[in-house]
């Protein structure tokens, strides 16, 4: 499925991390300057980013920031809680279930499973990992929206086929693999070395001269 305005998509979350501190310093307002200044981007991209949600600023002033924040939430479509199911409770799965900040994103991860026996059963910053053989059971009846796969790349179209079968219509898939999906089901893949091949790309040039270190 393909999303217009991706870019602007992956630049809210720091506006609203932004937002977010100036609320807790006690300020009533933002302005696009504020937020184009945080992110080290030009003003106009910002402004047109912030125009998308639709909310009109207040001459002189800018944007309230309470009103800018709700807006950013309804734009992305994090205004309702998503719960979700995470499988996979290794080194990466724990690190997510650590991650706070997905309850300000309105991420309610509600179950978590694993095949690891050393894992079933043991607390994971407040989650109690369930035995994965038993997914279907526990989840048959009320499958959350969104399933996280945070599992090998061997075993993430087997996981993947498992949680369909449960209706689950949305998977964050975690495995660097493509998995095969029916039609009417979403998956948005995240490859962590693909960020760290830009970034190894970017120093390279950087260090050859082929461009600056922030482009």
């Amino acid at each position: 499925m393909k999303i217009q305005r991706t870019p602007t998509l992956r630049r809210m979350p720091t506006y609203l991390h932004k937002l977010y501190l100036m609320r807790q310093e006690g300020k009533t307002y933002a302005s696009c300057t504020d937020l184009a200044k945080y992110m080290n981007i030009d003003l106009i991209v910002t402004r047109k980013d912030i125009a998308m949600t639709g909310l009109a600023g207040h001459r002189h002033y800018g944007y309230k920031i309470d009103e800018l924040i709700d807006a950013i939430l309804r734009y992305i479509g994090w205004a309702q809680t998503l719960p979700a199911t995470l499988i996979g409770a290794g080194a990466l799965g724990s690190a997510l279930l650590g991650y706070t900040d997905f309850t300000t994103y309105n991420l309610r991860i509600e179950s978590v499973f694993d095949i690891n026996p050393a894992k079933i059963g043991t607390q994971i910053h407040g989650h109690t990992v369930q035995d994965m053989a038993a997914i279907e059971e526990r989840l048959r009846n009320a499958p959350p929206k969104i399933a996280i796969l945070c599992v090998s790349n061997t075993a993430a179209q087997q996981v993947a086929d498992t949680v369909i079968k449960l209706g689950i219509r949305y998977i964050w898939n975690f495995a660097n693999v493509c998995l095969t999906v029916p039609e009417n089901v979403i998956v948005q893949r995240e490859v962590i070395a693909g960020g760290f091949a830009v970034l190894a790309a970017k120093i390279k040039a950087a260090e050859s001269g082929g461009m600056t270190a922030e482009e």
